[in-house]
């Protein structure tokens, strides 16, 4: 019994291996980037539903962007509280803004890709660059960053997408050490040619590759993946790169309750469930064999005759993700939750496995 068990979590480390050094790797241990400026005119991109104290404070933020040509398409999609009143004074006020009013339709009720295709649509400029109602740039250089990486072929831009930190908060650091993963997942399967999601909160891409894809048509019944749908479906090697220079991110405020971040979780993983076959199963097999190396590390280093074999396994294997997390996390400015890797990869691990369990009984909320 020993014997097939730990053949297994030797299996199971090398599949760990792969993941952080092979193609992990390609993001964590690439080189610094350096921004080749194109200066193309930019169409910025936000779709608020009762936002208002956020876009009181965070559109001024857009404005103050130091970019030569950009418009800021903002669009309403039929708030009950003052966001409409806000959006219309910034309209007044400068001449780069563009408001799109999105009246409830009943054939698309609540449906944000919806409202985001009208604004898509209305956008004067050809390459968008999107962000939520509720983030802001972390720099004044944030359009130039993200807009620098396109070229005559590469037509999607990949982003990061922070939280903002909560002095002693564990669920801060989880959240974070969390999109720390998966950003650390998606980069490095984009720059090993797979891309296969992005984030919404920064997110670029040219129009033609919204029309290419016929927009959000093949997935507009779900209110959710207005992101990493579209770029899941849009994607590919050549058409696809990333952008993780420190000026280019954007911050907005993590969720502060286990709940409303556990429902957060349950709406992306519902959404994973549409993205190609290839996609399912790396992500599957992924968290499959972290799950799989914790539960046979901790069987086996309880045989009290055999831990001296199974410890050099286990070590082996924190080893080399923590360094290549480590290195990642540099790049994204989350060196602080990387210190308590061991403790938030559990906690995350039973956390998606509670979600997995629950999405099979509920289905849940999507968009306001």
């Amino acid at each position: 019994m020993f014997d097939i068990l730990f053949y297994v979590l030797i299996g199971v480390t090398a599949i760990q291996l792969v993941y952080y050094v092979v193609v992990f790797g390609k993001f964590s241990f690439a080189k610094v980037q350096k921004s080749n400026p194109k200066r193309i005119p930019i169409s910025i991109i936000v779709c608020a539903k009762n936002e208002g104290e956020n876009v009181r404070k965070f559109v001024p933020l857009l404005l103050e962007q130091n970019y030569p040509d950009f418009e800021i398409v903002l669009i309403d999609d039929s708030s009950s509280d003052n966001t409409l009143d806000l959006f219309e004074e910034f309209e007044k006020q400068h001449s780069n803004i563009k408001l799109v009013k999105v009246q409830n339709n009943e054939a698309f009720w609540g449906n944000k890709k919806f409202a985001l295709t009208l604004g898509i649509k209305a956008a004067k400029y050809d390459y968008l660059l999107f962000t939520d109602a509720d983030c802001y740039p972390t720099s004044k250089e944030w359009i130039k960053e993200m807009s620098s990486n396109f070229t005559l072929k590469k037509t999607i831009v990949l982003g990061y997408g922070a939280y903002e930190k909560i002095p002693n908060s564990f669920l801060n650091k989880l959240i974070r050490f969390e999109t720390l993963l998966t950003a650390t997942q998606y980069f490095g399967w984009a720059k090993t040619g797979k891309p296969y999601m992005g984030v919404g909160r920064n997110l670029a891409y040219k129009r033609d590759e919204f029309f290419r894809v016929n927009g959000f048509i093949d997935h507009m019944k779900l209110r959710s993946g207005d992101d990493d749908l579209f770029v899941n479906q849009a994607s590919n090697s050549e058409n696809t790169t990333v952008c993780f220079s420190k000026e280019s991110f954007t911050f907005s405020m993590p969720k502060t309750s286990f709940k409303e971040w556990f429902d957060q979780k349950r709406r992306h993983v519902s959404t994973a469930t549409y993205y190609k076959s290839f996609d399912r199963f790396q992500l599957a097999l992924f968290f499959f064999s972290q799950l799989s190396f914790l539960l046979l590390a901790i069987i086996l280093l309880a045989f009290q005759h055999q831990w001296m074999i199974v410890l050099p396994i286990v070590l082996f294997r924190y080893i080399f993700t923590w360094t290549s997390l480590g290195y990642a996390a540099n790049k994204l400015n989350e060196k602080d939750v990387i210190y308590w890797f061991p403790i938030m990869e559990i906690a995350l691990i039973f956390t998606h496995l509670n979600v997995f369990f629950t999405n099979i009984f509920s289905k849940p909320v999507h968009w306001k």
